[in-house]
């Protein structure tokens, strides 16, 4: 049964968002802030780096198979109480993190974390959708993935600084008083729900339709595009252009940059033109930079390679401010936490095929898995291989965004 619809005073949102933006920083955040500290968790446990990756992969394998389950139980249970479960379980497992003695209560402590992020990010979009007004949803859905992006891109800065003051355990415990404040405000500024018994039973492909099932692979392919950008760029850039580590770092953090400042922008132009209108945009953007990935960079250098991501990123804000504004506009209240863990889960899904089938096509087409000894001409054509396979990807998502539309 739909449910009315009850967005917030304005006055009342302004906590709200602080609240859920908050919560969504602080997923992203772990997301990223864990990796720079690598090397450091290897001398300290006396582990070598494959076993020590476990604390990255854990914690994203959780994040990855719970998100549909916290967006089922904050239909159920309520989306407040839900998210202040997760910030509980966030903020103990964070501690947990930074007290732990060996490395496999490390990556269990990690895991832990990443069940408690996925209810911070679903059920963070789940709730601004229900409170935000409707002329507002896109920008509210842009704000939601500038915060993601600054989170993502906040954690090895923040990390390194973090490490050199107190050591790997203190980018675990600084974690903990912000799931204590979230978990505060989300308590304040929140207002209570009763239990929803009908959505506790409804299927969970009740909530699919075919728009919906078009939404979430169009975002899987769009997400495995991104994430094939985070793990060729600097093999490309170090090795097959030659840049030191640092100019490396200067490069890759530009896409990141751009994804900070569009966010928002790309938000109030759904709320301006409509999501389909700007969908196709974001899509045509991907696809155009993908295309340019393939082919500039070899001709240019690293000048063409920033041109190419300077029109692959705002693609991809306005694509997934746009794409989570359509999936969830006309979402029936009691669908909402569902449909959000949907959309997360096949974002997941698209990172993790970005990192290892796409970065098997970028071996491939490099002709070896020794980096070391490749030609810089061979790194020009395995980035060429995959950006051709990523932009007819993107065509194809280009064509079901069409045969909706048309639909």
């Amino acid at each position: 049964m739909k449910q009315t619809e009850s967005p917030a005073p304005v006055k009342a949102q302004e906590g709200i968002t602080i609240t859920l933006a908050l919560s969504m920083l602080l997923a992203s955040l772990s997301t990223s802030i864990a990796n720079i500290a690598l090397p450091t968790m290897a001398e300290a446990f006396a582990a070598p780096f494959a076993q020590v990756q476990s604390v990255v992969v854990a914690y994203l394998v959780a994040l990855t198979i719970t998100v549909v389950a916290a967006g089922r139980l904050g239909d159920s249970l309520g989306l407040k109480r839900s998210l202040m479960l997760g910030l509980a379980v966030f903020a103990v497992a964070s501690l947990l993190c930074g007290a732990a003695s060996n490395l496999w209560l490390l990556v269990s402590a990690r895991a832990l974390q990443g069940i408690g992020a996925a209810f911070l990010m679903t059920l963070s979009m789940a709730l601004m959708r229900q409170t935000a007004r409707t002329e507002r949803l896109g920008r509210a859905m842009g704000l939601l993935g500038t915060v993601s992006a600054l989170g993502t891109a906040l954690g090895p800065s923040l990390g390194g600084v973090l490490i050199e003051a107190t050591g790997w355990r203190g980018i675990f415990w600084v974690q903990f008083p912000l799931a204590c404040i979230a978990f505060f405000l989300a308590f304040v500024t929140l207002s209570s729900e009763p239990t929803n018994r009908t959505g506790s039973n409804a299927s969970l492909l009740s909530a699919l339709d075919r728009d919906l099932a078009r939404s979430l692979l169009v975002n899987l392919l769009v997400a495995t595009i991104m994430m094939t950008t985070l793990v060729v760029g600097p093999f490309y850039l170090g090795f097959g252009l030659g840049l030191k580590a640092s100019q490396i770092g200067f490069v890759m953090a530009i896409g990141p940059v751009i994804s900070i400042f569009g966010g928002i922008p790309s938000g109030r132009l759904v709320d301006a033109w409509g999501s389909g209108r700007i969908l196709a945009i974001g899509l045509n953007l991907l696809a155009v930079g993908t295309l340019l990935l393939a082919f500039l960079p070899n001709m240019i250098g690293v000048i063409g390679y920033v041109l190419s991501i300077s029109v692959l990123t705002p693609g991809y804000q306005l694509f997934q401010a746009a794409n989570n504004t359509a999936a969830l506009a006309k979402v029936p209240k009691d669908q909402q936490g569902t449909v959000s863990g949907l959309l997360n889960l096949s974002r997941n899904i698209g990172l993790i095929t970005g990192a290892s089938v796409m970065g098997i096509v970028f071996s491939y087409g490099v002709g070896t898995d020794d980096f070391a000894h490749a030609s810089a001409s061979a790194f020009a054509e395995g980035m060429q291989l995959t950006f051709l396979l990523a932009s007819g990807m993107m065509i194809c998502a280009i064509a079901m965004s069409l045969a909706r539309s048309r639909q």
